[in-house]
Protein backbone atom coordinates (compact mmCIF):
# COMPACT_ATOMS: atom_id res chain seq x y z
CA UNK A 1 0.00 0.00 0.00
CA UNK A 2 1.49 3.35 -1.06
CA UNK A 3 0.93 6.35 1.21
CA UNK A 4 2.29 9.89 1.17
CA UNK A 5 3.48 12.12 4.02
CA UNK A 6 4.64 15.73 3.87
CA UNK A 7 7.95 16.98 5.23
CA UNK A 8 8.38 20.33 6.94
CA UNK A 9 9.34 22.10 3.69
CA UNK A 10 6.34 20.69 1.81
CA UNK A 11 8.18 17.85 0.07
CA UNK A 12 5.86 14.90 -0.44
CA UNK A 13 7.43 11.58 0.55
CA UNK A 14 6.15 8.19 -0.59
CA UNK A 15 5.83 5.46 2.04
CA UNK A 16 5.16 1.81 1.27
CA UNK A 17 3.18 0.29 4.12
CA UNK A 18 2.57 -3.34 5.07
CA UNK A 19 1.70 -5.35 8.14
CA UNK A 20 -0.50 -4.91 11.18
CA UNK A 21 -1.36 -1.20 11.56
CA UNK A 22 -1.67 -1.63 15.34
CA UNK A 23 1.69 -3.39 15.78
CA UNK A 24 5.06 -1.81 16.72
CA UNK A 25 6.43 0.00 13.63
CA UNK A 26 9.65 -0.61 11.74
CA UNK A 27 10.76 2.22 9.42
CA UNK A 28 12.96 1.08 6.52
CA UNK A 29 15.28 3.66 4.92
CA UNK A 30 16.96 2.73 1.63
CA UNK A 31 20.33 3.75 0.25
CA UNK A 32 21.79 6.00 -2.45
CA UNK A 33 19.82 6.04 -5.72
CA UNK A 34 17.44 3.28 -4.63
CA UNK A 35 13.85 3.31 -3.30
CA UNK A 36 11.57 1.67 -0.79
CA UNK A 37 11.13 -1.16 -3.29
CA UNK A 38 14.50 -2.45 -2.07
CA UNK A 39 12.68 -3.87 0.97
CA UNK A 40 10.19 -6.07 -0.91
CA UNK A 41 11.41 -9.21 0.88
CA UNK A 42 10.60 -7.61 4.22
CA UNK A 43 7.32 -5.96 3.19
CA UNK A 44 5.99 -9.35 2.06
CA UNK A 45 7.36 -11.52 4.87
CA UNK A 46 4.49 -13.26 6.73
CA UNK A 47 6.14 -13.17 10.17
CA UNK A 48 7.38 -9.59 9.96
CA UNK A 49 4.03 -8.32 8.74
CA UNK A 50 2.15 -10.30 11.39
CA UNK A 51 4.18 -8.81 14.24
CA UNK A 52 5.02 -5.34 12.95
CA UNK A 53 3.84 -2.41 10.89
CA UNK A 54 6.45 -1.88 8.14
CA UNK A 55 6.96 1.56 6.59
CA UNK A 56 9.47 1.84 3.71
CA UNK A 57 10.06 5.46 2.72
CA UNK A 58 11.30 6.77 -0.64
CA UNK A 59 13.85 9.46 0.20
CA UNK A 60 13.40 12.89 -1.40
CA UNK A 61 14.38 12.77 -5.05
CA UNK A 62 14.00 8.98 -5.13
CA UNK A 63 11.25 6.60 -6.20
CA UNK A 64 7.78 8.13 -5.97
CA UNK A 65 8.79 11.01 -3.68
CA UNK A 66 9.02 14.63 -4.79
CA UNK A 67 12.17 16.11 -6.32
CA UNK A 68 12.09 19.56 -4.68
CA UNK A 69 13.74 22.85 -5.53
CA UNK A 70 15.26 22.21 -8.92
CA UNK A 71 16.64 18.86 -7.69
CA UNK A 72 19.09 20.27 -5.13
CA UNK A 73 17.26 21.61 -2.05
CA UNK A 74 18.09 20.02 1.26
CA UNK A 75 20.47 17.26 0.25
CA UNK A 76 23.44 18.79 2.07
CA UNK A 77 21.49 19.74 5.20
CA UNK A 78 21.15 17.12 7.95
CA UNK A 79 18.24 19.09 9.44
CA UNK A 80 16.24 18.53 6.24
CA UNK A 81 16.87 14.79 6.34
CA UNK A 82 15.83 14.83 10.00
CA UNK A 83 12.62 16.67 9.06
CA UNK A 84 11.85 14.06 6.41
CA UNK A 85 12.29 11.19 8.83
CA UNK A 86 10.32 13.06 11.50
CA UNK A 87 7.37 13.17 9.10
CA UNK A 88 7.53 9.39 8.65
CA UNK A 89 7.84 8.81 12.40
CA UNK A 90 4.86 11.10 13.02
CA UNK A 91 2.88 8.96 10.57
CA UNK A 92 4.06 5.82 12.40
CA UNK A 93 2.58 7.36 15.57
CA UNK A 94 4.52 5.05 17.91
CA UNK A 95 8.19 4.50 18.80
CA UNK A 96 9.75 2.78 15.79
CA UNK A 97 12.80 0.70 15.01
CA UNK A 98 14.76 2.63 12.36
CA UNK A 99 16.53 0.49 9.76
CA UNK A 100 19.08 2.35 7.63
CA UNK A 101 20.75 0.66 4.69
CA UNK A 102 23.84 2.19 3.03
CA UNK A 103 23.21 5.97 2.69
CA UNK A 104 20.06 5.40 4.75
CA UNK A 105 22.35 4.89 7.74
CA UNK A 106 23.49 8.49 7.36
CA UNK A 107 19.87 9.67 7.18
CA UNK A 108 18.83 7.89 10.37
CA UNK A 109 21.89 9.16 12.25
CA UNK A 110 21.10 12.67 10.92
CA UNK A 111 17.76 12.33 12.67
CA UNK A 112 19.36 11.24 15.94
CA UNK A 113 21.91 14.08 15.80
CA UNK A 114 19.29 16.72 15.03
CA UNK A 115 16.33 15.52 17.07
CA UNK A 116 17.58 13.03 19.60
CA UNK A 117 15.85 9.71 20.15
CA UNK A 118 12.27 10.98 20.15
CA UNK A 119 10.04 8.40 18.49
CA UNK A 120 12.90 5.89 18.10
CA UNK A 121 12.82 2.53 19.88
CA UNK A 122 15.99 1.14 18.32
CA UNK A 123 18.38 1.39 15.39
CA UNK A 124 19.53 -1.18 12.82
CA UNK A 125 22.41 -0.25 10.50
CA UNK A 126 22.68 -2.45 7.40
CA UNK A 127 25.81 -2.10 5.27
CA UNK A 128 25.56 1.50 6.37
CA UNK A 129 27.58 4.67 6.25
CA UNK A 130 27.14 6.87 9.32
CA UNK A 131 29.52 9.65 8.25
CA UNK A 132 30.40 11.32 4.98
CA UNK A 133 33.44 13.31 3.93
CA UNK A 134 37.14 12.84 3.32
CA UNK A 135 38.90 10.48 5.72
CA UNK A 136 35.83 9.77 7.84
CA UNK A 137 36.01 6.11 8.90
CA UNK A 138 32.24 5.76 9.24
CA UNK A 139 31.93 6.54 5.54
CA UNK A 140 34.52 4.13 4.16
CA UNK A 141 33.52 2.96 0.68
CA UNK A 142 34.38 -0.31 -1.00
CA UNK A 143 36.05 -1.29 -4.25
CA UNK A 144 32.84 -0.98 -6.30
CA UNK A 145 33.27 2.79 -6.21
CA UNK A 146 36.94 2.91 -7.15
CA UNK A 147 36.31 3.04 -10.90
CA UNK A 148 32.63 3.84 -11.19
CA UNK A 149 31.89 6.81 -8.95
CA UNK A 150 32.71 9.68 -11.31
CA UNK A 151 30.96 8.03 -14.23
CA UNK A 152 27.90 7.16 -12.11
CA UNK A 153 27.38 10.86 -11.39
CA UNK A 154 27.60 11.93 -15.05
CA UNK A 155 24.78 13.82 -16.78
CA UNK A 156 25.48 11.75 -19.89
CA UNK A 157 23.35 8.60 -19.71
CA UNK A 158 25.72 6.73 -22.05
CA UNK A 159 28.43 7.26 -19.42
CA UNK A 160 26.30 6.90 -16.27
CA UNK A 161 24.22 3.85 -17.19
CA UNK A 162 27.12 1.36 -17.61
CA UNK A 163 28.73 2.61 -14.37
CA UNK A 164 25.46 2.34 -12.46
CA UNK A 165 24.85 -1.14 -13.89
CA UNK A 166 28.29 -2.21 -12.67
CA UNK A 167 27.55 -0.85 -9.18
CA UNK A 168 24.18 -2.64 -9.18
CA UNK A 169 25.92 -5.89 -10.10
CA UNK A 170 28.55 -5.38 -7.38
CA UNK A 171 25.95 -4.98 -4.64
CA UNK A 172 25.74 -8.74 -4.08
CA UNK A 173 28.47 -11.29 -3.49
CA UNK A 174 26.82 -13.86 -5.73
CA UNK A 175 25.54 -12.80 -9.17
CA UNK A 176 21.93 -11.71 -9.44
CA UNK A 177 19.85 -12.29 -12.55
CA UNK A 178 19.93 -9.78 -15.37
CA UNK A 179 16.32 -8.90 -14.61
CA UNK A 180 17.14 -8.08 -10.97
CA UNK A 181 20.15 -5.96 -11.93
CA UNK A 182 18.11 -4.07 -14.53
CA UNK A 183 15.41 -3.44 -11.90
CA UNK A 184 18.04 -1.87 -9.61
CA UNK A 185 19.44 0.09 -12.55
CA UNK A 186 15.98 1.44 -13.33
CA UNK A 187 15.63 2.75 -9.78
CA UNK A 188 19.05 4.40 -10.03
CA UNK A 189 18.25 6.09 -13.33
CA UNK A 190 14.97 7.37 -11.90
CA UNK A 191 17.05 9.56 -9.57
CA UNK A 192 18.18 12.67 -11.51
CA UNK A 193 21.96 13.08 -11.93
CA UNK A 194 21.87 16.34 -9.95
CA UNK A 195 20.39 14.47 -6.98
CA UNK A 196 22.86 11.60 -7.28
CA UNK A 197 25.66 14.20 -7.09
CA UNK A 198 24.09 16.33 -4.34
CA UNK A 199 23.91 13.38 -1.96
CA UNK A 200 27.73 13.40 -1.78
CA UNK A 201 28.14 17.16 -1.41
CA UNK A 202 28.34 17.37 2.35
CA UNK A 203 30.67 16.66 5.25
CA UNK A 204 29.05 15.11 8.29
CA UNK A 205 30.18 12.89 11.11
CA UNK A 206 29.67 11.96 14.71
CA UNK A 207 27.83 9.08 16.38
CA UNK A 208 27.70 10.56 19.88
CA UNK A 209 23.96 11.19 19.53
CA UNK A 210 23.12 7.48 19.21
CA UNK A 211 21.79 6.42 22.60
CA UNK A 212 19.16 3.84 21.57
CA UNK A 213 19.69 0.05 21.32
CA UNK A 214 21.59 -0.60 18.10
CA UNK A 215 22.26 -3.60 15.89
CA UNK A 216 24.91 -3.36 13.15
CA UNK A 217 24.54 -5.83 10.25
CA UNK A 218 27.15 -6.06 7.50
CA UNK A 219 28.10 -8.45 4.72
CA UNK A 220 31.64 -9.78 5.00
CA UNK A 221 32.09 -9.35 1.22
CA UNK A 222 30.51 -5.88 0.89
CA UNK A 223 32.17 -4.08 -2.03
CA UNK A 224 30.01 -0.94 -1.84
CA UNK A 225 30.39 0.12 1.81
CA UNK A 226 33.56 -1.25 3.36
CA UNK A 227 33.11 -3.62 6.30
CA UNK A 228 35.37 -1.24 8.22
CA UNK A 229 32.50 1.27 8.28
CA UNK A 230 30.33 -1.25 10.10
CA UNK A 231 33.11 -2.09 12.55
CA UNK A 232 33.57 1.63 13.22
CA UNK A 233 29.87 2.18 13.97
CA UNK A 234 29.67 -0.85 16.24
CA UNK A 235 32.71 0.36 18.15
CA UNK A 236 31.48 3.94 18.55
CA UNK A 237 27.87 3.32 19.59
CA UNK A 238 27.58 2.36 23.27
CA UNK A 239 26.25 -1.17 23.70
CA UNK A 240 25.86 -1.84 19.97
CA UNK A 241 25.72 -5.44 18.77
CA UNK A 242 27.52 -6.49 15.58
CA UNK A 243 26.46 -9.32 13.30
CA UNK A 244 28.30 -10.40 10.15
CA UNK A 245 26.73 -12.16 7.17
CA UNK A 246 29.15 -14.63 5.59
CA UNK A 247 29.40 -14.94 1.79
CA UNK A 248 27.28 -11.79 1.58
CA UNK A 249 27.74 -8.41 -0.08
CA UNK A 250 25.95 -5.09 0.32
CA UNK A 251 22.37 -6.43 0.43
CA UNK A 252 21.92 -9.03 3.18
CA UNK A 253 18.16 -8.35 3.13
CA UNK A 254 18.17 -9.66 -0.48
CA UNK A 255 21.02 -12.17 -0.35
CA UNK A 256 20.15 -13.81 2.99
CA UNK A 257 16.45 -13.05 3.34
CA UNK A 258 15.53 -15.63 5.99
CA UNK A 259 18.58 -14.90 8.13
CA UNK A 260 18.15 -11.13 7.83
CA UNK A 261 14.42 -11.18 8.60
CA UNK A 262 15.00 -13.42 11.62
CA UNK A 263 17.65 -11.01 12.95
CA UNK A 264 15.34 -8.04 12.43
CA UNK A 265 12.44 -9.82 14.13
CA UNK A 266 14.59 -10.80 17.10
CA UNK A 267 15.96 -7.28 17.55
CA UNK A 268 12.62 -5.52 17.09
CA UNK A 269 11.02 -7.96 19.51
CA UNK A 270 13.68 -7.37 22.14
CA UNK A 271 13.31 -3.61 21.83
CA UNK A 272 9.50 -3.84 22.10
CA UNK A 273 9.82 -6.06 25.18
CA UNK A 274 12.28 -3.62 26.73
Amino acid sequence: MLRFVQSADGTRLAVREAGDPTAPPIVLVHGWAASGQAWVNQLTDPELTARHRLLAVDLRGHGESDIPGGNLDGYADPAVWADDLAAVLAYADAPAVLVGWSYGGLVVTDYLRERGSSGVAGLVLVGAVTEIGRDRPGGALGSAWNVGMRAALSDDVTVAAPALAAIAADQTAEPRSGTEIQHSLGQMLQVPPAVRKALFKRDQGGLDAVTVPTLVLHGELDRVVAPAAGEYAAGKIPGASMRWFSRTGHMPFVERVAEFNAALLEFAGSVAAH
